[in-house]
């Protein structure tokens, strides 16, 4: 079963990606739905993010929104963080492997943002990365509710530059010529990758 690694900068279109192969049929691991989950009522990071950073749990579930700016900007807190949240997701990934194995899939997609940062992009066989033109990146991004620009300029900060993923991707599948054209990508990505079966 291969498996390939699906990255890319904040608004470029990676969600909308992840879907595309999920419609093809291809089993997708969303690396952020899990950490949502986990965070969530009765999730299992609730307990012990809540006693590394005091006052984030409310009503049962972690605030994101208080957690992120209690780490944004902080690298030794931030690692802190990610050395609770990363073995539990890597617990869930697991079950996610073990389900796509039964059913059968010859390949599933990996959802990751922080790919290249986290150095998971060594456990995957193919990296693909979710790209677009930096002007309509910071369009589709500045649309969302509550976002800034400095809020933007600080979550770009703690991702690899759009230039150097496109160069060490695989494939990269262009978000800014339309849902159509990153369709076919899509297709031509699975066909290759079906075709090199190792």
């Amino acid at each position: 079963m291969k498996v390939i690694g699906l990255t890319g900068s904040i608004g470029m279109g990676k969600s909308t990606t992840a879907s595309m192969f999920r419609e093809a049929g291809i089993p997708v691991y969303d690396a952020d739905a899990a950490v949502h989950d986990l965070y969530d009522e009765g999730g299992a990071a609730v307990g012990p993010v809540g006693e590394a950073f005091p006052g984030v749990v409310k009503d049962g579930r972690i605030d994101r929104e208080e957690l992120r700016q209690r780490v944004l900007g902080k690298p030794e807190e931030l690692k802190r963080l990610n050395a609770i949240v990363h073995p539990l997701v890597g617990q869930d990934r697991i079950g996610f492997f073990e389900g796509a194995r039964q059913a059968g899939a010859d390949m599933v997609v990996l959802d990751v943002p922080l790919l290249f940062e986290t150095g998971g992009h060594a456990n995957v066989h193919a990296v693909v990365v979710v790209s677009a033109p930096p002007e309509m990146q910071r369009e589709r991004v500045l649309a969302r509710p509550g976002m800034t620009p400095d809020r933007l300029d600080a979550i770009l900060e703690q991702q690899m530059a759009d230039a150097e993923k496109r160069a060490r991707a695989h494939y990269v599948v262009d978000t800014g010529r339309g849902l159509d054209a990153a369709r076919k990508q899509v297709a031509a990505i699975i066909a290759d990758l079906r075709t090199n079966q190792e």
